[in-house]
């Protein structure tokens, strides 16, 4: 009886045993092929985002991507803060640019100021203070509320402008600079009208024409200069004007 259960024992334990052994096995066959079908299953992830173009690494680049856009929003604002700064610098030095272009026309705007028109100005006449006269002086006064550039000398009719001799100019009267008169400024032109006392070929005139010159040569439209209180006395072979100036000039304004 107890040999009978030394046995029963016996084949109970081997039983037991041949079946851990065969439990062991099986669970390295199930564990090694988990393993291969997680390798195989990693390698057709990584076949598969191979094929898709990178699909997972697609997702990894997009994600990757996306937080670069973070990252490239961060600098692309700053890129914008630095482009502000610089559009803000740019315009700046546009503006400096302009404004200083602006300044400098002001500086030049004298030079730059329109040729006055027989419109733009009213002439009037004053005999010199000599007797006989032999002078009278022409002031031009700018009465178009702008400014404008007084151009040469005046063009001087003594009768009518289609028969009347050209009153010739002395060169040595030209001024360096062009005359640009403001609104309400006047210039002056001396004339002489004769060589004092009375010429057979004198005439009195009451009034006389004044032209402009344009930058072309002489300009449209005539000016009627009333006459000195009692005429003058006009010899148009003495005659000769001198030009547009802010002021008379000794010598070179005496002839």
């Amino acid at each position: 009886m107890r040999n009978h259960r030394k046995h029963t024992v016996l084949a109970a334990a081997a039983i037991a045993a041949l079946s851990l052994g065969l439990t062991a096995c099986g669970g390295g066959d199930g564990a090694s092929g988990a393993k291969d079908a997680g390798s195989a299953s990693s390698a057709q992830t990584s076949a598969g985002t191979g094929d898709n173009g990178t699909a997972g690494g697609g997702t990894a680049d997009q994600t990757s991507a996306k937080s670069g856009s973070g990252s490239t929003g961060g600098s692309t604002s700053g890129g914008s803060a630095t482009g502000g700064s610089t559009a803000g610098g740019s315009t700046g030095s546009t503006g400096g640019s302009k404004s200083g272009s602006t300044g400098s026309t002001g500086q030049n705007s004298s030079a730059k100021a329109p040729a006055c028109a027989y419109g733009d100005i009213k002439v009037t006449a004053a005999k010199a203070d000599e007797v006989p006269t032999e002078h009278i002086v022409l002031t031009a006064t700018n009465t178009s509320g702008r400014s404008c550039t007084l151009l040469e000398y005046p063009l001087i009719a003594f009768g009518p402008i289609q028969t009347a001799k050209d009153i010739p100019a002395v060169a040595k009267s030209k001024p360096a600079k062009l005359v640009v008169l403001k609104a309400g400024e006047p210039a002056y032109a001396n004339v002489r009208v004769a060589l004092g006392g009375a010429h057979e070929d004198n005439k009195v005139v009451k009034e006389f024409n004044v032209n402009l010159f344009a930058p072309q040569g002489p300009a449209e439209g005539s000016i009627v200069v009333k006459a000195p209180a009692g005429g003058l006395a006009v010899d148009e072979a003495a005659a000769k004007t001198g030009y547009w100036t802010y002021e008379l000039r000794n010598g070179a304004d005496e002839f």
